[in-house]
């Protein structure tokens, strides 16, 4: 077969097309569409070039400038902001020489703080091609130069958006910040889809006032006792909103190149601690499930771990004075399990945690999901340390919270879950409407109650009372944990404290959190550094403030 030179068609298609006027006729319509769209765009393109440049400076419209929604607290408290802003750059060469007293005087009323009236005519007879006169220019000021420009055309807009944070430190680690394009940390993150949707603010949990009393309570705490960092939540207990999350030192997010990422990291999620004796709610409510409430245990002593071979592994021991008191009578040398948790007796809580059924504490923990991240509509937890194996010596030690490392929410959740009623309820940092959400049912509801009963007494009786507030009741619960070495070994000069609080005890609406990163003690504590003596009166503090705010 040949091919015809000059033709891609084959010899019979080719001898097979004739002329016809139709298809003739349609392409002069074609034409003449190709002709008037090429007029159209010309148009558009000489309309363009004759706007001023503000409005197409780097190839963007001022329409395509990104915006992100407002992000505000459960009263509408401004937190985080999309601020339009500017650079304003002057083009000496292009201002006319009848015009440049006008000019000047234009400069000088706009951004008076930068310049006069003799700076602003310097730098239009300074013969330099192109001068910035401001960097980061307001809304207004944009807008005042624009109109200038139009009577003068001698200054470019280099307009964009920028994020602001209202409120600098005080709500660093829950809105965190964004980037050019997208959030990077906080709210600002784990929210990103809502923020570039949508116009309206997204509306979160927490309550600014409350967070205000938080942040200054925590960092007079932390100054007062040199501690290495403060931390600090409070979570309504029956729909899990957040009300208020402190995490110290902060940052301010309108700068964030002042800070580090370490600084930056959220604590409260992603560290993991020891939290010493908040543990003998959970010890306590393993008791009960197990049906050994009424057992008695003698703690006049400090009691021996054996192994397998009798031998002595571990001495579980009190404080000193803990023995002395029972020498003068004010502690008895034997005492029932809610006694144990009263006077947070270790050698009672080992004697107990070894009478319960095997896997007992493995099985409660995991209930309570210290065996896993959590997750929740901002983030995450880490997951939780908890023992490899569960010996004699882990499962007297896990009694009083040795050994098992958790993050302050997990801690919050959990116990949240013991004194609400029952219910592991995940945290959210959205408003949510009203009712209670209903969460996991961890716990029955009568051991909860038995367990608040005991947390009003510890806060009435024993180590909390400093967190009591006048008309209404307070459960809770301290906790000192001695830090540890990088190998493993206990540190016993660094310790964590912390206060868990419920209220009102009767029927809890709200938990609290307070937690000091190694505090020292004080001439006002006598050289004492455990949680009594310090995070329990920060909360105590915390308290006193804001119930007027949670119940006006």
């Amino acid at each position: 077969m040949n091919f015809i030179v000059g033709k891609d068609v084959l010899p019979h298609e080719y001898s097979g097309c004739v002329y016809n006027s139709n298809s003739a006729k349609r392409l002069m319509v074609l034409k003449k569409v190709a002709f008037w769209l090429f007029i159209v765009f010309g148009l558009r393109t000489l309309q363009l070039a004759l706007e001023p440049s503000e409005y197409i400076h780097h190839g963007l419209k001022n329409n395509n400038i990104e915006r992100r929604a407002d992000i505000v607290d459960r009263n509408g408290v401004v937190l985080a902001k999309s601020v339009k802003s500017g650079n304003i750059k002057l083009y000496p060469p292009k201002v006319k020489e009848k015009d440049k007293n006008a000019v000047a005087k234009a400069i000088s009323d706009i951004v008076p703080m930068e310049y006069s009236f003799a700076d602003a005519l310097a730098v239009i007879n300074s013969g330099k091609s192109g001068v910035y006169i401001k960097m980061r220019a307001s809304e207004d000021q944009i807008n005042k130069f624009r109109t200038e420009h139009r009577k003068y055309d001698c200054f470019e807009i280099e307009q964009y958006t920028i994020r602001r944070y209202p409120q600098k430190n005080i709500f660093a680690h829950v809105v965190g910040f964004s980037g050019k394009d997208e959030g990077l940390e906080g709210v600002e993150k784990t929210f990103n889809k809502y923020l570039t949707e949508n116009n309206d603010p997204l509306k979160l949990s927490i309550d600014a006032r409350v967070q205000n009393i938080f942040h200054e309570k925590l960092s007079i705490a932390m100054n007062k006792f040199s501690a290495k960092g403060a931390l600090g939540m409070m979570m309504k207990a029956s729909t899990g909103e957040m009300i208020a999350m402190v995490q110290l030192p902060d940052y301010d997010p309108n700068n964030i190149n002042s800070s580090s990422v370490e600084v930056r990291r959220s604590k409260l999620l992603r560290d993991n601690f020891e939290m010493g004796s908040v543990f003998k709610i959970f010890n306590t409510a393993m008791a009960y499930e197990n049906g050994l409430e009424n057992n008695v245990y003698d703690v006049s002593k400090p009691f021996p771990i054996k192994d397998k071979y009798n031998r002595v592994v571990h001495n579980i021991k009190d404080i000193d004075s803990f023995y002395r008191d029972i020498k003068k009578g004010k502690k008895k040398a034997r005492m029932s399990v809610p006694e144990i948790m009263l006077h947070s007796c270790n050698t009672g809580s080992a004697q107990l945690a070894l009478d319960f059924p095997e896997n007992t504490q493995k099985e409660f923990f995991n209930r309570i999901h210290f065996n896993q991240s959590v997750k929740f509509d901002f983030g995450k937890t880490e997951t939780a340390i908890t023992q490899h194996r569960w010996g004699p010596t882990e499962k007297a030690t896990a009694s009083f919270g040795h050994g098992v490392s958790v993050t302050p929410m997990h801690l919050l959740l959990a116990v949240n879950a013991m004194t609400n009623g029952g219910f592991y309820v995940y945290p959210t940092l959205l408003k949510r409407g009203i009712g209670a959400v209903k969460g996991e049912k961890v716990l029955d509801s009568e051991i909860s109650e038995k367990l608040r009963g005991i947390m009003y007494r510890v806060a009435e009786e024993t180590t909390a009372q400093k967190a009591r507030v006048a008309g209404i009741k307070v459960g809770g619960k301290t906790g000192t944990a001695e830090k540890r070495h990088r190998d493993g070994t206990i540190d016993k000069n660094r310790n964590s404290t912390v206060f868990v609080g419920v209220f009102p005890v009767e029927a809890p609406q709200y938990i609290i959190m307070i937690m000091l990163d190694e505090p020292h003690g004080t001439t006002e504590t006598g050289g004492w550094k455990t949680a009594s003596w310090n995070a329990v009166p920060t909360a105590g503090a915390i308290l006193n403030e804001i119930m007027p705010l949670l119940f006006e």
